[in-house]
C-alpha cells in the first residue's frame, strides 16, 4: 500500500510546532493538516481523513490522552504517534500500553519522526 499523501494531522498548543512539522511531513511526501487544539480538530472534517495523528500530550482544556480516549469512543482507530516535552520513561510506556504507537520526547531527529510514522502507517 503507497502512503505518499497520506493525511497526517497535527494537534499541538505549540504554534512552533504547527508551523515547522508541515514542511518536514511535506518532505516526507504526506498531506498535512495542523490544530492548536483537540476540541478543533474533533470539531473539523479532518477527523475521517487522518491516517495518523501527531499529538502534544499536554495542551489545555482536552490532552492528548483525552483525545484519544473521545477518539476510541467515537470509533476512530487513528493511530497515535505522542510528542512531549516531558521527559518521563513512565509517561511513554503508559501511553505506548494505552494505544499509541510512540511516544517522542522533544526534540526529536527526523528520522525518528519518520520511523515512527511508517510504523502507524504500516499498522499492527
Amino acid at each position: 500500500m503507497k502512503l505518499t499523501h497520506a493525511l497526517v494531522s497535527v494537534v499541538d498548543d505549540d504554534k512552533s510546532v504547527r508551523e515547522s512539522l508541515p514542511d518536514l511531513l511535506q518532505e516526507f511526501g504526506f498531506s498535512v493538516n495542523t490544530f492548536s487544539s483537540a476540541e478543533e480538530f474533533l470539531a473539523s472534517d479532518a477527523v475521517d481523513k487522518t491516517k495518523s495523528l501527531i499529538l502534544d500530550v499536554a495542551m489545555p482544556d482536552m490532552t492528548g490522552p483525552e483525545l484519544q480516549v473521545e477518539l476510541a469512543r467515537r470509533g476512530k482507530g487513528i493511530p497515535i504517534i505522542y510528542i512531549t516535552a516531558q521527559r518521563d520513561s513512565t509517561i511513554r510506556q503508559r501511553l505506548i500500553e494505552q494505544g499509541a504507537v510512540e511516544c517522542l520526547f522533544k526534540p526529536f531527529s527526523d528520522q525518528v519522526l519518520q520511523e515512527a510514522l511508517s510504523s502507524a502507517l504500516r499498522g499492527p
